[in-house]
């Protein structure tokens, strides 16, 4: 009778095992699946960008720093492999584009260009869907941290090498979206 229940114990501690492993490992699948929709907008976005290079050269040859700095940025982000070395590259992108954003203003004849406005509503149209898959990447995240974090799951995912996994913010740009926006007239 004690060998029947001790064997008991151990399916259901077993079957316990499994689910919380099975969990883990469904949440860590939807990560990555999520990262994976923001690779589609990224890929979009990189294929933006030298057309958005290319019309701004023509009014700003002059500012070539700024240009190259977007180069530079997107060819990095398109060479980064893991989704850590993405989001870091991606951070610098967005951050090179802002750049370019602010070097804009002093080219009026630019922003009225057919263009380079439809350029810039592609642009604008795909930073609010990569925005969207964005905090769908981090709630995926924060649910499989959750996992990896909270007992009893953590003693399963430290058995099996989940970790906690970086988030995708908004890295340098969070200080400007701090700052109180300036409205001129």
């Amino acid at each position: 009778m004690t060998a029947i229940i001790l064997i008991a114990v151990i399916v259901i501690l077993g079957i316990w095992i499994a689910s919380l492993y099975n969990s883990l490992v469904k949440l860590r699948n939807n990560r990555e699946n999520a990262f994976a929709d923001i690779d589609v907008q990224l890929k979009q976005r990189h294929d933006l960008v030298p057309q958005l290079v290319e019309t701004v050269k023509g009014y700003a040859a002059h500012e070539k720093e700024t240009l190259e700095r977007v180069i530079n940025a997107r060819n990095g982000a398109i060479g980064a492999k893991t989704i850590d070395d993405k989001i870091v590259a991606e951070n610098a992108l967005s951050s090179a584009l802002a750049g370019l954003k602010i070097t804009l203003e002093a080219y009026p004849d630019l922003k009225a260009n057919q263009n380079f406005l439809q350029l810039q509503e592609e642009i604008s149209d795909l930073e609010n869907k990569l925005a969207a898959v964005r905090r769908y990447f981090n709630s995926a995240t924060k649910e499989l941290n959750n996992a990896v974090e909270t007992f009893p799951s953590n003693l399963i995912a430290g058995m099996f090498g989940f970790k906690k996994e970086i988030m995708f913010d908004l890295g340098e740009q969070r200080a400007t979206l701090e700052e109180a926006p300036k409205i001129k007239f």
